[in-house]
């Protein structure tokens, strides 16, 4: 189960994820960072991981996707959430530094 809550301040919009990040639910994330983008009031969008507890290879391709459109995300309790954003966010800059040489 993952249980996705919209947090929203005057600049900011914090989606806090609690539970496994895994199908079917990982629908749920696309509809609501779909749905934070296109909220006019957030400035930026934070993706809060730590709660989550399991991340399966679709859930990584979908914080890959949001990390190259932009998002934030708060540090993580569990060692491989942590590692799985470590290695997002290296595949995120090959994939820039290949775009942009």
């Amino acid at each position: 189960m993952l249980k996705i809550t919209a947090v929203d301040t005057a600049n900011r919009r914090t989606l806090v994820l609690e539970g496994q990040l895994i199908d079917p639910w990982v629908t749920e994330l696309e509809r609501s960072w779909i749905e934070a983008r296109a909220s006019g009031g957030a400035h930026s969008i934070v993706v809060d991981l730590k709660d989550v507890t399991a991340i399966s290879q679709r859930g990584e391709n979908v914080l890959y996707k949001m990390m190259a459109d932009g998002a934030e995300f708060n540090c993580c309790r569990g060692v491989l959430t942590r590692h799985v954003l470590e290695q997002l966010k290296h595949r995120c800059k090959t994939r820039i530094r290949k775009v942009y040489p």
